[in-house]
């Protein structure tokens, strides 16, 4: 079954369709390099995909831990190298609302690490996770 449909629209602009559900993502290629950047570009999608699917697998594991993880939000910084022009780095920085002891943690991060985005990025783009409580001052 076919996931998606992209259009390029000009002006480096394209527009993805799911199949699916029909929702629609805009992306734009960035200023540095040569786009409008008001919408995400493919490659803060790659980075922003792999927060998202951490967060997915955290949310799967924790359910079955008895533990509500709602609200945990993870902000994403993509780092980009030049020759070949690709993305170097990957930093997330994970904020749980609830207060989580350590090894509830460890179980988090190992099993962040195990998202099928984390485990189909080429090992060249570091990823750099951090775990962060709201409630820690």
């Amino acid at each position: 079954m076919t996931t998606s449909k992209v259009t390029y629209q000009g002006q480096l602009r394209t527009q993805a369709i799911h199949l699916q559900s029909n929702n629609e993502i805009i992306t734009d290629a960035p200023t540095d390099n040569h786009g409008k950047g008001e919408a995400f570009s493919p490659t803060d999608l790659l980075a922003t995909s792999l927060a998202s699917c951490m967060l997915t697998i955290i949310g799967i594991k924790a359910a079955d831990m008895g533990i509500d993880v709602t609200g945990t939000t993870a902000e994403v910084t993509k780092v980009m190298a030049a020759d070949p022009r690709r993305v170097s780095e990957i930093h997330i920085v994970m904020t749980f609302l609830q207060e989580l002891d350590e090894k509830t943690l460890t179980i988090f991060y190992r099993t962040a690490l195990t998202c099928p985005v984390a485990n189909s990025l080429h090992p060249d783009i570091s990823q750099n996770l951090v775990f962060s409580n709201s409630n820690k001052s």
